[in-house]
C-alpha cells in the first residue's frame, strides 16, 4: 500500500506527541500521587508525634496497660484516624474502632521499625476495609527505653479519588493536547508536503523540456537549496542547449565555406581545358587550402571532445621551454616575411625547466600565434614574449591588430564563442587552449582594446615554486 510522505511525517508527529504525552501524564500523575500520600503521611506523623510526646511527658510514670484502661483517650484525642496500640511483641493492646483482636500480631514494615525506636509508614490493604490504608506508627517511650508502638491508620480512599479526578482532567487535558497537536501537524506537514510538490511538478516538466520555467524559492533550507540545484540545473541545460545549437550553427557554416569552394573549384577544373596549367596550379593550390583547413577543423573538433569527455592525458616531462619556442616561431617565421610583418621573439637562456606536456604547450603557442597573426593587418607586429613572473613562467603574444571590444573579452574563451571580426571561425581554438592550460595548472589572462591590439598571457607553474 502506497503512504504518502504527508501521512507519514503526519504519523510520525503524532506518535512523538503520543510518547511525550504519555510519559509526561504518567510523571504528573506519580507526582500528584506522591503529593498527596506524603501530605497525608506528615499529618498523621505530627498528630502521632504529638500524642506520643504528651505520653512521655504526663504518663510515663504510668503503666500502660493502666493507661489503655484509664486515660485511653489522650491517644485518638488529637486524630480522626484509627488508632492501635501495640506491645514490642506487635501484639495489639487497644484498637480505637475494635476491627484488630487483642493480642493479634501485626508485623508489617512500619510496626517493625517502630519497635526499633524510629517512626514507620507502611500503605497496604486491612482485612476489615475495601480500600487501602496508610498506617504511622511511632515508638512510646519511657526514659529513653521503647515500651510500646503507637499506631495511626488511615483510610486512602478520599486521597484516592482526589488522585483519581486530577488524574481523569490530566488525561483530557492530554486528550486535547493530542488532539490540537494531530490538527497542527496537518498544516505543518503541508508547509513541507507543498513545496516538496511544488519542486516535483516542475522538475517532471523540466524533464519534459520545459526549461525556460523556474522555481520560486520561498524558504531557505533544504528544500529551497533543492529549488536552487533545480533552478541551476535547468540553466545549465538551457546553455547546454545553447551551445549544441552553437556548435551545430557553427561548423555547419564553417564547412560549408570550403566545403563549397572544394566543389566549386573541382567543377570548375572539370570542365576547363586542363591545358591551362596556372588556372588548374591555382585551382588545386585552393583545393589544398580548403582542405587543410577543413583537417584543422576536425583535429579541433577530436581535441574538443576528448577534452568535454575528460579523455585527455598529458604526456608531461622536464622541458626547456625556449627550444619549443624558437621551434615554433621558425614556422611562423615565414608568414611574417611574406605579410612584410615585424615578428620578435624573446627567450632567455637561464629559464627553469619545467614540468609539462612538449606537444600540448605547441599546440597553444601555435594557436595563440596564428590568431594573433590572423588579426593583425599587412606591415603591423606580433611579439612572442618568455620570462619569469612571481613564481610562475609568464608566456605573453602581444600584438597591435585589430584587438577584441571590450564585451566580447569575458566570453573569449568560452567555446564556440565567435567574435565580430569576419575572421573569426568556429571558436574552439582559445577554449583548447584555456583546457590544455589548466591541466598543466596554470591560467590565462586577456587584455585588449579595440584598434589598438591584444596582449594574451600564459601562467605555467614551475616546479617546485608553486
Amino acid at each position: 500500500m502506497k503512504t504518502s510522505i504527508k501521512q507519514r511525517l503526519v504519523g510520525n508527529f503524532m506518535l512523538v506527541i503520543l510518547i511525550t504525552v504519555l510519559i509526561l501524564e504518567t510523571f504528573l500523575v506519580n507526582a500528584v500521587k506522591q503529593y498527596y500520600y506524603k501530605s497525608l503521611e506528615e499529618i498523621l506523623s505530627n498528630q502521632i508525634m504529638f500524642s506520643a510526646d504528651f505520653y512521655s511527658r504526663y504518663f510515663s510514670s504510668t503503666n500502660l496497660e493502666d493507661i489503655i484502661i484509664d486515660d485511653v483517650d489522650v491517644f485518638w484525642h488529637q486524630t480522626t484516624a484509627q488508632v492501635q496500640i501495640l506491645d514490642l511483641k506487635g501484639k495489639v493492646l487497644m484498637d480505637s474502632i475494635g476491627a484488630s483482636k487483642l493480642d493479634t500480631t501485626i508485623n508489617t514494615s512500619d510496626v517493625l521499625k517502630a519497635i526499633e525506636g524510629e517512626k514507620g509508614t507502611w500503605i497496604g490493604n486491612v482485612d476489615y476495609y475495601s480500600h487501602q490504608v496508610m498506617a504511622v506508627s511511632y515508638p512510646l517511650m519511657v526514659e529513653g527505653k521503647t515500651i510500646g508502638v503507637l499506631r495511626f491508620i488511615s483510610s486512602l480512599e478520599e486521597t484516592n479519588k482526589i488522585i483519581r479526578n486530577i488524574a481523569m482532567v490530566l488525561l483530557i487535558v492530554g486528550a486535547m493536547v493530542i488532539l490540537i497537536s494531530g490538527i497542527v501537524s496537518l498544516f505543518l506537514a503541508d508547509t513541507i508536503v507543498k513545496p516538496l510538490k511544488e519542486v516535483t511538478d516542475v522538475a517532471e516538466k523540466m524533464a519534459d523540456g520545459q526549461l525556460n520555467i523556474r522555481l520560486e524559492k520561498k524558504f531557505d533550507d533544504e528544500i529551497g537549496k533543492l529549488s536552487d540545484t533545480l533552478n541551476y540545473m535547468a540553466e545549465e541545460l538551457l546553455k547546454k542547449e545553447q551551445l549544441k545549437n552553437d556548435f551545430i550553427s557553427s561548423i555547419s557554416h564553417e564547412l560549408r565555406t570550403p566545403l563549397t569552394s572544394i566543389k566549386g573549384w573541382a567543377i570548375t577544373l572539370k570542365d576547363e581545358e586542363l591545358d591551362d596549367k596556372e588556372l588548374l596550379i591555382d585551382g588545386l593550390d585552393i583545393i589544398e587550402k580548403e582542405s587543410d583547413r577543413l583537417s584543422n577543423m576536425v583535429e579541433e573538433l577530436l581535441d574538443f571532445s576528448r577534452f568535454v569527455s575528460g579523455r585527455i592525458t598529458l604526456e608531461k616531462e622536464e622541458i626547456q621551454l625556449c627550444s619549443s619556442i624558437k621551434q615554433v616561431a621558425k614556422q611562423f617565421s615565414p608568414r611574417a616575411k611574406e605579410r612584410n610583418m615585424l615578428f620578435i621573439v624573446s627567450c632567455p637562456e637561464d629559464l627553469p625547466i619545467i614540468i609539462a606536456d612538449e606537444n600540448r604547450i605547441k599546440q597553444v603557442l601555435i594557436n595563440l600565434l596564428d590568431n594573433a597573426f590572423k588579426f593583425t593587418p599587412d606591415g603591423g607586429q606580433v611579439e612572442l614574449k618568455i620570462g619569469m613572473e612571481g613564481e610562475s613562467l609568464l608566456i605573453q603574444v602581444r600584438d597591435n591588430g585589430y584587438g577584441i571590444p571590450e564585451e566580447d573579452i569575458p566570453y573569449i574563451m568560452e567555446k564556440f564563442y565567435k567574435g565580430k571580426n569576419s575572421k573569426s571561425h568556429s571558436g574552439l581554438g582559445l577554449s583548447i587552449c584555456d583546457e590544455i592550460v589548466k591541466l598543466h595548472g596554470g591560467h590565462i589572462n586577456i587584455n585588449s582594446s579595440l584598434g589598438e591590439g591584444t596582449c594574451i598571457s600564459v601562467y605555467l607553474p614551475v616546479e617546485g615554486r608553486s
